[in-house]
């Protein structure tokens, strides 16, 4: 009986994938991706074991072998997306609403996307902003690196 081995990764590498390299996707979550320690296992059955010094993002080479790549996939979620109408004081009260509320949000061209949760909900509700439930990938602003945490 052969006993797999699990890859032990510590960092990411910041070369992109070779063209001709075959490219094998490991998706995780927007959670497991700032967590240190994980495990996760890739479209071809390899398992890793995660060890980081830094969290991993979206699109991350992790691992190389001769004719592969390795590439972090973040697995879309559930989000609220707020147009970006030409009022900018009234989007910008209402990311301020959301950060009042302990959410983090990302800022694209044409939305605020953040976290679905009942309490956004409710306040965008209650503000008659316009918005749409979705399901994306979410990357949300960060300060150095880490997302605002109590």
């Amino acid at each position: 009986m052969r006993i797999p081995t699990l890859d032990i990764i510590h960092s990411a590498q910041e070369v992109p994938p070779d063209e001709g390299e075959e490219i094998v996707i490991l998706s995780a979550d927007r959670a497991a991706l700032a967590k240190r320690r994980w495990r996760g296992v890739a479209q071809d059955a390899r398992e890793f074991g995660f060890d980081l010094d830094h969290a991993l993002h979206d699109g991350s080479v992790f691992f190389r072998e001769v004719g592969k790549c390795y590439v972090i996939s973040q697995a879309p979620e559930p989000v609220l997306e707020i147009e970006l109408g030409c009022e900018p004081d009234s989007v910008a009260r209402l990311a301020w609403q959301i950060g009042n509320l302990h959410f983090p949000i990302e800022v694209t061209k044409s939305v605020i996307r953040t976290a679905d949760d009942p309490a956004v909900r409710q306040m965008l509700q209650r503000e008659r902003a316009d918005w749409r439930p979705a399901t994306e990938v979410f990357r949300p602003i960060t300060s150095a690196g880490h997302a605002h945490r109590h």
